[in-house]
């Protein structure tokens, strides 16, 4: 008999046979010799596979050139990288060390080749500029390690199994193996060694997880195992494995908790700037936001705003949950003029004077209005060119990311020789990094080409 709120021995039989029925990765599975067989005849790159490695290089760094995601995901369909990694994985799983030893040559090769050709594409090419997908592999965090690892689950599943699926190209695009060995390439090209090594840490996470994710795999299968030489050794391999993979994770754990840390930061500011920096006869003119310094810089242009009010403002940022933050405010005070008062008070002098006294102030309200008329275009050339050099920083900065700080200004040069004057722009950049000489001759022909001013003039200092 069964009690009232309690759960039949039959049902519950019926639930696990039924979950077993759903989750069972035995149903297709190929068997044990010829996943074996699949798994070795993709480890090796010479030939055909070779060839074809190269020219996926070649298409990727292409793509990554100029930033066109379809040609990556092109690249990284035909790309055999998965073969030796999986290889790795596959051969750790059943203690076969001249596997292990097979794949890791034919994976250094392949990395090595792939290095040689991106940084030969980049080399050559005459696009130097750093676009968005380019310096999108160069930051990776801990959702990378998880793209990998459930990636390599992917990958491995769909190479034991009877039947050909399209599982494979879709974690050759997931896991994204080509474009951080390119971006690679384009760091040693151009010489930007944090480049290198934070695309390099990419692959490397992609290599390792994927090959962990076909160790466990290959773990839970459990094919015919070669013997190790003793019990003591197998713990000793097993412990530098997960050495390895946790000295590979924990940085990119670190990374993720920064890149979280400053989302949440600039989230937050931006709320605090749109809700709170709202004035009748002001305007933000520049708003930048440094979520590593915690500083919130924004520059105002209009009627003053007090110190009182101010003061306020700062007071509100741990509404925000922003209580360690700094608010940096620069005010560009510009002067109204009362041109309907003004003419007022000038067509009632005019009243009680003479012609002559008229004559003189319809000058002097013509010389006002032309000052007015001044005054505002003035204004509305000080926001034009704030809102360039905002422009022209941003640009900069995707372009040379080390570069902090950005001051320009446009003035004339009198010269022996040349009865007119020469305009000429001055520019002040301080970086973290100080720029390569052939850095600072590209920023020159850049800004003459955006400012259309012939001269352009440098000047560094260290942030």
């Amino acid at each position: 008999m069964v009690k009232k709120g309690e759960t039949s021995p039959i049902t519950i039989a019926r639930i696990r046979a039924a979950l077993r029925y759903r989750f069972n990765l035995r149903a297709d599975q190929s068997s044990f010799e010829e996943i074996d067989q699949n798994i070795r005849d993709g480890i090796e790159i010479k030939g055909t596979n070779l060839w074809v490695l190269m020219l996926a290089i070649f298409i990727a760094s292409i793509g990554l050139n100029v930033n066109s995601t379809a040609v990556i995901i092109g690249a990284m369909l035909i790309s055999p990288l998965m073969g030796p990694i999986m290889g790795v994985g596959y051969g750790v799983g059943i203690n076969d060390y001249l596997l292990i030893k097979k794949a890791l040559n034919n994976l250094l090769i392949s990395f090595l080749i792939g290095l040689f050709t991106s940084t030969l594409y980049f080399l050559i090419s005459p696009l130097s500029v750093a676009q968005s997908e380019l310096l999108a592999r160069t930051t990776p965090t801990i959702w990378d390690v998880l793209i990998a690892l459930f990636g390599g689950l992917a990958g491995i599943i769909a190479s034991t199994r009877k039947g050909k699926s399209n599982v494979i190209p879709g974690v050759a695009i997931a896991t994204a193996l080509m474009p951080p060995l390119c971006t690679a390439g384009y760091g040693m090209a151009n010489g930007s060694m944090e480049m290198f090594f934070g695309a390099f840490y990419l692959f490397f996470i992609n290599c390792v997880f994927i090959a962990f994710a076909t160790l466990l795999l290959v773990g839970y299968l459990n094919p015919p195992h070669k013997r190790f030489v003793s019990e003591e050794m197998e713990r000793r391999v097993t412990r530098y494995i997960y050495a390895v993979v946790l000295c590979t994770v924990l940085p990119s754990i670190y990374l993720a908790y920064g890149l979280v840390t400053r989302e949440v930061f600039n989230s937050r500011a931006n709320e605090f700037v749109k809700n709170e920096l709202v004035f009748e006869k002001s305007f933000i003119a520049k708003q930048q936001i440094y979520p590593d310094k915690k500083v919130i810089d924004i520059t105002l242009v209009g009627q003053r705003v007090s110190d009182e009010s101010l003061s306020e403002l700062s007071k509100k940022l741990e509404r925000y949950r922003l209580s360690n933050a700094k608010l940096a405010i620069h005010q560009t005070v510009i002067k109204e003029l009362d041109e309907a008062s003004l003419k007022k008070s000038l067509l009632t002098d005019i009243l009680n004077t003479n012609q002559q006294a008229f004559d003189s102030k319809n000058k002097q309200l013509q010389e006002l209005q032309d000052e007015l008329s001044k005054l505002r275009a003035q204004q509305g050339q000080q926001a034009e060119d704030l809102k360039e050099q905002q422009k022209i920083f941003a640009e900069l900065v995707a372009q040379y990311p080390q570069v902090t700080k950005l001051a320009v200004a446009k003035t004339d040069v009198h010269q022996t020789g040349h009865a007119e004057k020469l305009p000429i722009l001055l520019i002040n950049i301080a970086s973290k990094k100080t720029l390569s000489r052939e850095e600072r001759r590209r920023i020159v022909a850049w800004l003459k080409v955006k400012t259309g001013v012939d001269q352009v003039k440098i000047t560094l200092e260290a942030d």
